[in-house]
């Protein structure tokens, strides 16, 4: 873990904080890193590279307005920049088709249409209502009509009120990258500037003048790397994956998921010299923050004969959270962040899911621990159980968001962030700006049974013959697939 942190201190990032994101050279330091160590264990090391859209910010985004009375917003907890590039300072002008009151359910279609801009003068920052299309048709539209930003408020219906962040994609789910900067407001803030303007048509003075500055660097085709362990000995038709995700999204990365990287190189090197029944291949997955790419690739990239020969795999994802929760994945649970089951595998990718998902379960009862049962989505254990692959393995939730039933199992308080609990304001993990995802935002306590439960999970499979059957023949027959799901992240409208 502290090597970790070393190269994330040692290699910055183009905002200069440090880093392992995905595309920049501290995640390169972390893959150059563990293949050295597998080496020297002895594992048969190969380092699979794949293409990915890299979006980077090179500075801090600022939005303000100007006049009538300068205010500052503040990132994060003001407001959120869309990936986009650009500066400007103009007057603002509100886009056609918003709702306020807003009614019960969603109902606006502000900037959906190049009607709502009609009148519009070139040069202004627009300010469009969410709702019905995406964010990305929103803004195009709004910058083919000369605007010079957007300003994107939260609708005000129930659940859709507060701070927000949006991906960018045009009507048919395509990336852009809009060179006009664009912000991502609560429904508060929009219509109090709404507000503003309105004022100053009917008085005759001049709307409000915003400023938006967003500067990032953008890559289409940026190298990322998967790093692929495979043990000496094993059956070589009965593999079982191991798997944590080595890259960051806002930094170092030391939670999410050096923990997890930490923990599964760790029982590597402590098995070097074990001789398995079933074949071990340790995988450290980059581009997981992005959404499962590395997994996804890995899996997507393997012949029919390859993947039939994979019978299960164990996921490491966050094993260190000081407010902790003792999650075991298992593909009928619930989502960790909505709590609700959004994903339904069938038999054969169920069933034998369980098998590993309980010997966590009876290792961590064995110490008097409490568990909760958490869906595969949102991990790269997903990437598996969509190839029809079953998969369990750990995690101990996020540093953002901890509710009262988990806090009735294991302790701890709602929320947690840098010590302001209760609280529920995204913690260090997911937001960025925020540079706290370090080693203090860490337990060692909790990295060791944590990481205890796992590779009791990692000894038995790698002796499992009830799942990896003791003959040649090939583990399984792939599972239909399911429909893919987005991992966390940025809604699209």
């Amino acid at each position: 873990m502290e090597a970790f942190q070393a190269i994330a201190d040692a290699n910055p990032g183009p905002g200069g904080h440090p880093s392992r994101n995905s595309g920049e050279p501290g995640y390169k330091a972390s893959v150059d890193y563990v293949a050295r160590l597998m080496r020297q264990a002895g594992y048969d090391v190969t380092i699979q590279t794949y293409k990915f859209f890299y979006f980077a910010y090179t500075g801090l985004p600022t939005f303000r307005a100007v006049s009538p009375t300068s205010h500052d917003y503040t990132v994060v907890a003001d407001w959120n920049p869309g990936q986009s590039t650009g500066s400007t300072t103009a007057p603002l002008q509100p886009a056609g088709g918003i709702v306020i009151p807003p009614t019960p359910s969603p109902s606006s279609s502000s900037g959906c249409t190049k009607s709502d801009f009609n009148g519009f003068v070139p040069g202004r920052v627009a300010l469009i209502q969410r709702g019905k299309c995406t964010f990305g048709v929103k803004t195009l539209n709004a910058q083919a009509a000369g605007a010079s930003g957007v300003i994107i408020f939260n609708e005000g219906n129930p659940g859709r009120t507060g701070v927000f962040s949006g991906s960018m994609v045009d009507a048919s789910g395509n990336r852009i990258v809009p060179t006009i900067p664009v912000a991502f407001t609560s429904f508060a803030t929009g219509s109090d500037l709404l507000s503003q303007y309105n004022q100053a048509v009917q008085g005759g003075t001049a709307p409000p003048v915003m400023n938006l500055d967003i500067k990032a660097t953008v890559n289409p085709n940026a190298d990322d790397y998967n790093v692929i362990a495979d043990s000496k000995g094993g059956d070589p038709n009965h593999v079982v994956v191991v798997d944590a995700h080595l890259d960051a999204i806002y930094g170092a990365g030391m939670l999410d998921n050096a923990s997890g990287s930490a923990t599964i190189l760790d029982i590597a090197q402590m098995m070097r010299k074990v001789t398995p029944r079933n074949k071990l291949r340790f995988i450290w997955f980059g581009g997981e923050e992005l959404g499962l790419l590395g997994s996804t690739y890995y899996v997507n990239n393997l012949s029919p004969t390859e993947l039939a020969k994979i019978g299960y795999d164990l996921d490491a994802d966050v094993t260190a959270t000081p407010n902790y929760l003792v999650g075991v994945l298992d593909p009928a649970g619930v989502d960790l962040f909505s709590r609700t089951v959004s994903t339904t595998f069938p038999p054969q990718v169920y069933q034998p899911s369980t098998v590993a998902r309980d010997q966590g379960i009876q290792y961590f009862d064995s110490i008097g621990l409490n568990h909760e049962l958490f869906s595969p989505v949102g991990t790269d254990a997903f990437s598996f159980n969509q190839a029809g692959i079953p998969a369990s393995g750990v995690l101990t939730g996020q540093d953002c968001c901890k509710i009262q039933q988990d806090v009735a199992l294991f302790g701890g308080s709602l929320g947690n962030f840098e010590g302001n609990v209760p609280s529920f304001d995204g913690g260090c993990v997911d937001n960025p700006f925020r540079w706290c995802d370090n080693l203090s935002n860490n337990d060692p306590n909790v990295l060791n049974f944590m990481s205890k439960g796992f590779a009791n999970m990692v000894v038995n499979m790698a002796y499992d013959t009830t799942v990896l059957s003791p003959s040649g023949n090939s583990t399984h027959k792939p599972a239909p697939s399911t429909p893919a799901h987005a991992t966390r992240g940025a809604p699209t409208r």
